[in-house]
């Protein structure tokens, strides 16, 4: 049964609604200072399972696409997204991430040929002007390394968003295998730096391994699986301009859950960015390129098909 517009959309912003609330799980509940072990945990098991639910395995350019996409989406932006949990309020760690549609914007330009609409360039503009209200309350005691590597996940993403809008997907893998491959690849990037850097795995708790859990099943596994199933139907900017809803939902969350104050000045930049990404979604896709959906990248590369197509995984 296809799904309406509006459903899809609302589908895909479980996603960034769902990360939202790693930061007040990564702060409350997980072991102190192993950002590497906790983007290992997070990432690994969830590739894993989606990997053994579609027991469909890349072939030919997809490898190196897979491992592409799973270093950009997964191996470089889990450790630095843990990093920037660790160091800066989970409020505004999440908040930087809100500049993504600005980045996506530029990179669709460049690898998509999707010249940005003064409108899709204001809607951004404004999500950063939002979310940057929320965090002047911590203007003064900013983590310069923190907000480097927020800065960093969000510039890693970004590219592997465009870059899978850009590849499309081969036939025969649908959501769940391209966020099984990706997850399992930046789980395996991950795991050896992890136990380089940060030694042996600490020992955990009844509340870290809760805390681990909902990472890997409901932040982790459903939303990929949701995020890669909107990237297919959406385009890249309308699914970039749904990242607002993070710090949104970690500044909600804060408040809720640890009770942080929220000003009137932070109040009217939430309502700033709730507008932007609302606006995000009626922005046309740019001038200048066509819109790529999954199903058209497919069928442009039909010729090599028989390369791309994986096998179904033997149980």
């Amino acid at each position: 049964m296809a799904t309406s517009r509006p459903a899809l959309i609302a589908l895909t912003a479980l996603a960034p609604v769902s990360w939202g609330t790693t930061y007040y799980v990564t702060t409350e509940f997980l072991p102190p200072d192993r950002p590497l072990f906790t983007g290992l945990m997070r990432a690994l098991p969830a590739g894993l399972l989606l990997l053994a639910l579609a027991r469909v395995l890349p072939r030919g350019a997809w490898w190196w696409r897979a491992a592409v996409l799973g270093a950009l989406n997964i191996g470089a932006f889990f450790p630095l997204l843990f990093l920037a949990a660790y160091r800066l309020p989970g409020g505004l760690a999440a908040v930087v991430g809100s500049i993504g549609p600005l980045f996506v914007l530029g990179l669709s330009a460049l690898l998509l040929n999707q010249r940005p609409t003064a409108r899709a360039l204001l809607a951004g503009a404004v999500a950063a002007f939002g979310v940057s209200l929320v965090v002047l309350k911590a203007v003064g005691s900013l983590d310069a390394l923190g907000v480097l590597a927020a800065l960093a996940s969000t510039a890693s993403m970004s590219t592997g968003t465009v870059l899978a809008k850009k590849w499309g997907r081969p036939e025969g893998a649908g959501p769940t295998a391209l966020a099984g491959w990706q997850l399992t690849v930046g789980g395996l990037l991950i795991a050896p730096v992890a136990f380089l850097v940060e030694g042996a795995p600490p020992a955990l708790d009844a509340r870290a391994v809760g805390g681990y859990l909902y990472l890997a099943l409901a932040g982790t596994a459903a939303a990929y699986w949701l995020w890669f199933r909107g990237i297919g139907r959406l385009t890249a900017p309308q699914v970039t301009f749904l990242i607002p809803l993070s710090p949104l939902t970690a500044a909600v969350v804060g408040w809720a859950a640890l009770g942080e104050s929220l000003t009137p000045v932070q109040l009217v930049g939430m309502a700033l960015a709730l507008g932007a990404t609302v606006a995000g979604q009626l922005v046309p896709s740019g001038r200048g390129g066509t819109v790529r959906s999954f199903s058209s990248a497919s069928k442009n590369a039909r010729k090599d098909s028989m390369d791309v197509t994986g096998p179904a995984l033997r149980r």
